[in-house]
């Protein structure tokens, strides 16, 4: 039964329906604005916090320790290292050795001691080995001369092999581009010690070139060090003996030295020449 209200006038009305209540539509999230250019990505708040509390003196500090230590400034040092050694050389002229002799206070086995350090600093700033060779037989004989040479030479060639793994190494291994440098690398590094035996019995090589291209291989410590002990003695030996004899130039051991530095000077040197077609063509 309808129920109904009756207006004046005898009409019967039915009273309004509920309004339904509106139903609630979520809002949208908040869309951000969009920038034109390049987005920053938003910093946590974590690492924020941390980059607040390191001082300014603190980054500054560690950015001029990683410029130092990147390998381009490791180079530059060990340029100015070795250039800085070679003007001390000029400077001080230990060629004087041959003429004026060892100082008088100096002498024994300490002498030939310090005479091998000397050789070790000499070679590292490049100084001549065959000079040094001859000034080591002239001031101290065959014997305590060929010792002492040797021990100058192997720590020579160690100190410029550590200077160059140390500091030219990384950035020199980058310009290893060309074919021929990337042939030297790979047969030092595969095969160092007989490599290095063989460039330094070799008279053409440099010794200096040699360290120094052996510090940007892969070649081990062992390896160099040992082939170059071996390696140097024939050639070492030739220049001691001589030196030692060089008093009595007619003697039969002065000649022996002498032919031994002459004949493998001129057969290294007929080897280049058959083979510079070659060396052209790489």
């Amino acid at each position: 039964m309808l129920d109904a209200t009756t207006r004046p006038g005898g009409t019967a009305t039915a009273p309004p329906r509920a309004i339904a209540p509106e139903l609630a539509v979520p809002a949208a999230p908040a869309v951000p604005p969009i920038v034109t250019g390049v987005v920053t990505p938003a910093v946590p708040p974590v690492v924020a916090r941390v980059t607040a509390q390191v001082p300014v003196s603190g980054r500054f500090a560690a950015r001029c320790t990683a410029v130092l230590l990147s390998p381009w400034s490791r180079l530059g040092l060990l340029v100015a290292l070795l250039i800085a050694a070679a003007t001390s050389v000029l400077l001080f002229e230990p060629q004087k050795l041959l003429a004026d002799g060892w100082p008088p206070q100096l002498g024994g086995p300490s002498a030939a001691v310090v005479f091998a350090v000397a050789y070790g600093l000499c070679t590292v700033a490049f100084v001549p080995r065959p000079l040094l060779n001859l000034a080591a037989g002239a001031l101290f004989g065959s014997q305590w001369g060929l010792a002492a040479a040797l021990a100058g030479t192997v720590l020579g060639a160690g100190t410029a092999f550590g200077l160059g793994r140390l500091l030219g190494q990384d950035a020199l291994r980058t310009l290893l581009r060309g074919r021929l440098l990337t042939a030297a690398d790979g047969q030092l590094s595969r095969h160092g010690l007989r490599s290095m035996l063989a460039a330094r019995l070799f008279p053409g090589v440099p010794f200096a070139a040699a360290n120094y291209c052996a510090a940007v291989s892969r070649m081990s410590w062992p390896s160099f060090l040992i082939a170059t002990a071996l390696g140097s003695v024939p050639n070492t030996a030739a220049y001691v003996v001589a030196g030692a004899r060089a008093s009595s130039p007619t003697s039969p051991a002065f000649l022996i030295a002498l032919g031994c530095i002459a004949l493998p000077a001129l057969g290294g040197a007929a080897v280049a020449w058959r083979k510079r077609h070659h060396l052209r063509r790489a």
